[in-house]
């Protein structure tokens, strides 16, 4: 009948007294170890310089995803750490090459000229499916008063409140408060005339919601073609520029139908999220 042998104190002692570094030595049941610094040096800055060994591709599409702004030619060349004057076009290169890929693979995005920047964006044909995912999101109501002011603002900037009143017929002051707050309108100085009225322009928002790379993009509209405006070289309007805001733009829109946009848009076409809705204007 097999039994235990008995345990010497003395070869306890001896496991016991080994010298935990001499266990290295031992090829039975040693752990294994890693050095986290092999290939590193003593530059601690070496492990970062690892990961611009990545394609430019690749670092181009993780900033793209990892922000919801567009980033334009000249922040990805800062960001990317690219030198130089070739900077931008490397940066133009890259996602040149990206969206070649993407088309090839038959992705469901692409990467976009957004409100002077790059930003990656869904191809327009999914844009009835994200639509039922995203019902709920918060939307901007503009009714036609404030997407007319809008659009005159859009293609006359800079432009003076009076311009804005004289071409309506009526006060826009309500609408265009109602524009700054959603940030599509912001003032982008004062004309050199008389009294120094603020000037009206719009907003990388604008250009966001509407899926606008600049505002070269503006669909041409008759009566309404861009051009370098000029508030000092223009005839005076018959509007004072100090008039007092009224509520005649919101009184002649009763009834009518508004105008929906889908603020912070993700579409390759934002203005596809654009619709007109059966309710009144309030």
């Amino acid at each position: 009948m097999p039994h235990d042998e008995p345990t010497s104190p003395e070869v306890d002692d001896a496991a016991a007294s080994r010298d935990p570094a001499d266990l290295d030595d031992d090829p039975a049941g040693a752990a294994p170890t890693f050095d986290l610094d092999e290939g590193t040096g003593d530059d601690p800055d070496d492990a970062v310089a690892l990961t611009c060994a990545e394609p430019l591709e690749a670092q181009v599409e993780a900033l793209l995803i990892s922000t919801d702004k567009p980033l334009s030619n000249g922040r990805l060349a800062e960001l990317l750490e690219l030198d130089g004057r070739d900077g931008p076009r490397e940066v133009d290169d890259a996602v040149g090459a990206l969206n070649e890929a993407y088309d090839e693979t038959g992705r469901a995005f692409r990467i976009e000229r957004l409100a002077g920047g790059w930003q990656i964006l869904t191809r327009p044909v999914f844009g009835g499916v994200l639509g039922r995912l995203h019902r709920d999101r918060q939307s901007t109501r503009l009714s036609p008063a404030a997407l007319e002011t809008l659009a005159i603002i859009a293609y006359r900037q800079p432009i003076i409140r009076a311009e804005i009143e004289a071409i309506r017929g009526v006060a826009c002051g309500e609408v265009l408060r109602g524009l700054l707050e959603r940030r599509m309108v912001r003032i982008s100085g004062r004309a050199e005339i008389l009294g120094r009225p603020m000037l009206y322009g719009t907003t990388r928002d604008f250009l966001n919601i509407f899926g606008l790379a600049s505002l070269d993009d503006l669909p041409e509209v008759p009566g309404l073609v861009r051009e370098a405006a000029n508030p000092v070289a223009r005839p005076k309007p018959d509007v004072a520029p100090d008039a007092a805001p009224t509520d005649d733009d919101d009184a002649d829109d009763a009834g009518a139908p508004t105008i929906e946009v889908t603020a912070g848009a993700r579409d390759h076409d934002a203005t596809d999220e654009a619709s007109v809705s059966g309710e009144s204007a309030t």
